[in-house]
């Protein structure tokens, strides 16, 4: 007996492109169409089960129906010499009417009842044109929301500069006051310290006087004493003189 057809309809029908570069996850979009009357089940399998992650990997898709399957590649270092040799197969069996348990249905078919597509890998890195275009692109796309950016920020730029002028404003007066009294402090220190001078000068002019007009007193108090002690002998001299002549005079005459 013949194998049968592929009832499902792939898009892209032969080859899965992941475009690099490759070195963060990759992903690239499977499309399964049901154009039967049917129910149809389908399993995703690869060569490579290390470098893909597939969701989902199976299913059931109803008549008519579409289902989208997101086929990840793993980051990895590319080698352009490299060909890729990893590969994709869809298979599909027509559902029972009563499904009850996807793995007994998978692991009871018959060959002649399985279906089967395959696909292969291809990975392409972007040309210089289109990094070029792409960089363009996002330029332009992005320009809007910056100078939209730039507008809501605005307001939030001014009233920022104007509390920072503010606040400014504020410390200088307040450093404009501090200013102001240690300047006073300044002077009065300074006054204080001038009356302190000018009541030193005061105070030694006052013990000088007073030393001057104690040595003129000594002075003056040892001349006199000097000066009684000189005028003893003249006294005694006419004194005795006083006696002689009234002695004198007494027996004489």
């Amino acid at each position: 007996m013949s194998k049968l057809e592929q009832i499902l309809v792939l898009d892209p029908p032969c080859d899965l492109r992941f475009k690099g570069p490759f070195t963060d996850v990759v992903t690239t979009n499977l499309k399964l169409k049901n154009p039967s009357d049917r129910r149809v089940c389908f399993k995703v399998k690869t060569t490579a089960p290390k470098r893909y992650c597939v969701r989902p990997n199976s299913g059931i898709i109803d008549v008519g129906a579409t289902v989208t399957i997101s086929v990840m590649l793993q980051p990895f270092d590319y080698d352009p010499n490299e060909k890729s040799k990893h590969k994709f197969m869809v298979q599909s069996i027509f559902a029972t009417p009563n499904v009850a348990e996807m793995d007994a249905m998978w692991k009871d078919v018959k060959p002649h009842d399985l279906m089967d597509s395959k696909l292969r890998c291809v990975f392409d890195l972007p040309s210089e044109n289109d990094q070029v275009i792409d960089v363009d692109l996002n330029s332009k796309a992005t320009a809007p929301v910056q100078n939209s950016s730039k507008v809501a920020d605005g307001p939030v730029l001014t009233t920022a500069k104007t509390v920072s002028a503010s606040m400014n404003d504020s410390e200088m007066k307040k450093l404009t006051e501090e200013c102001k009294r240690l300047q006073a402090e300044m002077d009065k220190l300074t006054g204080e310290n001038r009356q302190l001078k000018d009541d030193g000068v005061r105070m030694r002019r006052a013990a000088q006087r007073s030393d001057h007009m104690t040595s003129n007193q000594t002075g003056s108090s040892s001349m006199m004493q000097q000066t009684t002690v000189a005028s003893l002998p003249s006294l005694l001299v006419v004194i005795a003189a006083i006696f002689i002549g009234f002695f004198i005079g007494k027996f004489i005459l």
